[in-house]
C-alpha cells in the first residue's frame, strides 16, 4: 500500500514537472524567437534580431526541441501510469530526460556566450557590446535565458527522478 502511494505521488510529481518543462521551454523559445529591436544609431537604422545569431538559433530551437519532447513524455508518462511498466520502459524515460537536459544544457551555453558579448563586448576582437544601444532587446534575451534555466532544472529534476525510479523496479 505505501510503495502505490508512493508510486502515485511521484506519477503525479512527474506529470506536474512535465508540464512546467512544456511551459518554460516553450517560453523561453517564443521570447527568443520574437526577440528584436529597430533602433537609429548615427542616422542608421540598426536592427537586432535573435536570428542574426547562430548561437541564439541554436538555442531557441533547442527550447523547441525540448518543449516538443516534452510533450511525447507527457504522453509516455500519462500510458505509464495506467498499468504494470516494465523497469526497462523507466530507463528509456530516463534517457529521455538526460538527453534533453544536456540538449538545454548546449543551448544555454551558447546563448550565455554570445549574451555575454553582448553585455561586455570584447576589446581584443574589437567586438563592442551592443546592450548599450538594445536594451530591450537585451532585457528580451534575459527573460528567455532564465526561463531556459528554468527549464533546464526542471528536467535535471526529471533526470533524477526517472533514474531513481528505473533503479527501483525489478527487471
Amino acid at each position: 500500500m505505501a510503495n502505490s502511494i508512493a508510486s502515485s505521488k511521484s506519477h503525479k510529481i512527474q506529470i506536474l514537472l512535465r508540464i512546467l518543462a512544456i511551459a518554460t521551454t516553450l517560453s523561453a523559445a517564443c521570447i527568443m524567437i520574437t526577440n528584436k529591436q529597430v533602433k537609429v544609431v548615427y542616422g542608421i537604422q540598426v536592427d537586432a534580431r535573435y536570428s542574426y545569431s547562430p548561437a541564439f538559433k541554436f538555442y531557441a530551437f533547442a527550447n523547441i526541441v525540448a518543449s516538443a519532447l516534452a510533450i511525447l513524455s507527457l504522453i509516455v508518462v500519462l500510458l505509464m501510469g495506467r498499468k504494470a511498466v516494465h523497469s526497462a520502459h523507466y530507463f528509456g524515460l530516463f534517457l529521455h530526460d538526460l538527453i534533453v537536459t544536456v540538449l538545454l544544457m548546449a543551448g544555454l551555453g551558447a546563448a550565455m556566450g554570445i549574451a555575454y558579448v553582448g553585455k561586455y563586448g570584447n576589446s581584443r576582437s574589437g567586438w563592442m557590446p551592443i546592450c548599450d544601444h538594445f536594451g530591450k532587446f537585451c532585457n528580451r534575451g534575459v527573460v528567455s535565458v532564465v526561463l531556459g534555466f528554468m527549464g533546464f532544472f526542471v528536467y535535471l529534476f526529471l533526470t533524477i527522478i526517472s533514474a531513481n525510479q528505473s533503479r527501483k523496479i525489478p527487471a
